[in-house]
């Protein structure tokens, strides 16, 4: 059979495949009760449902921590790389795979301070991927050590007198990264905006930076409380070409007017506030996608296996 009718068939079997929810699911996640990770990981699972992803087209890499166990709750391809690591790996995943959709989860340890050099230079980068970062103020994993993001005074079993500095802010940090193209805030307990920012960041072409504040019941139970229960301490970011999760609407009133392609603006409203802020702060779907500059060679998947087993004899004993 031809190579030409060959492709003809697997497009046609292609069409016809139908992925529900249970082609997604992994192994059962083991994250504690109430932790807000089980939320991003079920906006994850209706995002894949939706969209139609392939399992066998799709990878979640991530690093280290509570967070980075995603993978294994997911029928797609992982890589449960090492600390700090979750974006040099994707970035050798989409330059050598560029077809495929790549999912990036880190924590904010894991992104804020061992993979911070990786952060700024992926965010310059801007390729075609989605970087979730599951904020939750704390290292959880490791037991309540304070993280670039805890709130200055809040103890930790690594400073109980108090965090000693101000927190980093992630939004302030990446929309002041060159090439910066997508930049949106939600968070664990709001799943209707959850998701369709998931939607908004997959949909868009070049790096989607989406920072998510989620919930851990056992390190940083309260600081997110107000914002929880009081719907008016939640500022939502508005405008037409913005995030549309209408279904909040009517909880969620306290809205802001903000264009998503006015950099300036963008960096006033990240700017730490008395009111958690959700929705897309920017947006630039024009700025270069390394992948694309680079102009690599594109490989049938005989010629990699053919070049993989070449290197692997050159190390043969």
């Amino acid at each position: 059979m031809s190579d030409a009718v060959c492709s003809l068939l697997s497009c046609a079997m292609d069409e016809e495949r139908v992925f529900g929810l249970s082609e997604y699911e992994g192994a059962p996640a083991r994250w504690c009760a109430g932790c807000g990770d089980h939320s991003i990981l079920a906006a994850a699972q209706r995002l894949l449902v939706e969209e139609q992803l392939a399992p066998e087209h799709t990878v979640f890499v991530s690093g280290i921590g509570c967070s980075s166990r995603f993978p294994h709750y997911l029928k797609t391809y992982g890589f449960h790389g090492i600390h700090g690591r979750a974006l040099p790996v994707a970035t050798g995943i989409k330059l050598s795979r560029p077809e495929l959709d790549v999912f990036v989860v880190m924590g904010d340890g894991d992104c804020c301070s061992i993979g911070a050099g990786h952060w700024v230079h992926g965010i310059r980068y801007n390729m075609n991927m989605v970087v979730l970062l599951m904020d939750n103020n704390i290292y959880g994993l490791t037991k309540n050590q304070t993280s670039p993001t805890t709130p200055e005074g809040y103890a930790s079993n690594t400073q109980p007198q108090g965090s000693y500095l101000a927190p980093l802010n992630p939004l302030s940090v990446t929309l002041g990264v060159t090439n910066a193209s997508f930049v949106a805030q939600t968070a664990d307990w709001v799943p209707a905006h959850l998701f369709a920012t998931l939607k908004a960041a997959y949909r868009h072409k070049g790096l989607a930076f989406v920072r998510i504040l989620q919930r851990c019941p056992i390190w940083t139970p309260d600081i997110f409380r107000q914002a929880v229960i009081d719907p008016e301490r939640t500022q939502v970011l508005h405008h037409p070409a913005g995030i549309e999760a209408p279904e909040i609407d009517e909880i969620y009133t306290n809205r802001i007017e903000h264009d998503p392609s006015d950099l300036d603006a963008a960096r006033t409203f990240a700017r730490t506030s008395e009111n958690v802020r959700i929705g897309l702060f920017y947006r630039d779907a024009s700025r270069p996608r390394y992948e694309e500059t680079r102009h690599l060679p594109v490989f049938t998947a005989e010629q990699r296996m053919e070049a993989l087993n070449a290197e692997l004899d050159r190390h043969a004993v």
